[in-house]
């Protein structure tokens, strides 16, 4: 099973750019996507209905905003959209897709580095979608929560952490957040299960030459139940073509849908 996540930072610009030409040439069973930036009426037949896929929606209320999806090559048993919370479902930043014991999710955090408000936005979703998180732990299920968390969890996990940790992304806070959720509940960062090396990035900044440089961040993880992880066989990230300003996380794992 071949599962890929990216933030597509508008998922009509990603599909400009080629990466609905790309993504059935990797024959992943599962690729999660976040920040569509567009309402289903936006979207082309291509978009909604990739060769080979189907696409589940969660979008924002409000328009060009946020948004996330998942294609799948098989048809989920049952779709969840939100978690239940009327401030974090308009902005469509959950969504579940079930396949007998195993769920895979594609889950966008809010991001706070435009200032105070949302990074009060960012804590209040964080506040409430750990007992969600501690929930789906207790549950029996397998899951696999892919997406953009918005947070880089260790020093090696970007390129001048140094100068970031009074900023967002890199908050002690948000870090001991994520450091809970795979200490406490038991989730596992599977990309960083196998790959141990640093400046492995998901995320640059349009400023300056941060891609040509590689100054970067990861952001965007795969974060699963204990059973599913340990099934984890290779990790990558894509770099050859830009789709967006993240970079897609391919994960394989020992498991047939």
């Amino acid at each position: 099973m071949r599962v890929i996540t990216l933030n597509l930072n508008g998922v009509r610009s990603a599909a400009n750019k080629g990466f609905f030409q790309w993504m059935p040439q990797q024959q992943a069973d599962i690729v999660c996507v976040q920040e569509l930036k567009a309402q289903l009426n936006d979207m082309a037949t291509e978009i909604k209905i990739p060769n080979g896929y189907q696409g589940y929606f969660h979008c924002s209320d409000k328009k060009g905003y946020s948004g996330v999806g998942v294609y799948s090559r098989h048809t989920p048993d049952k779709i969840i959209e939100g978690i239940g919370i009327p401030e974090i479902d308009f902005e469509g930043r959950y969504l579940r897709a079930d396949f007998g014991n195993l769920s895979i999710i594609s889950i966008y955090l809010p991001s706070g580095a435009s200032g105070e408000h949302r990074q009060a936005i960012k804590f209040f979703f964080m506040e409430r979608f750990f007992p969600i998180l501690q929930a789906l732990a207790r549950s029996g299920r397998e899951f696999i929560l892919c997406g953009d968390w918005n947070i880089a969890h260790k020093e090696i996990d970007l390129k001048n952490w140094r100068a970031n940790q009074k900023n967002s992304g890199f908050l002690p806070e948000e870090r001991a957040w994520l450091t809970s959720v795979f200490d406490e509940l038991n989730f596992i960062d599977v990309f960083r299960k196998i790959e141990p090396l640093p400046e492995r990035y998901t995320w640059w900044s349009n400023r300056g030459q941060a891609w040509a440089k590689n100054i970067g961040w990861r952001i965007d993880y795969q974060v699963a139940t204990p059973v599913i992880a340990s099934k984890a066989t290779s990790v990558s990230i894509y770099k050859q073509e830009r789709f967006s300003d993240h970079a897609p996380l391919i994960i394989d794992y020992d498991h047939h849908l």
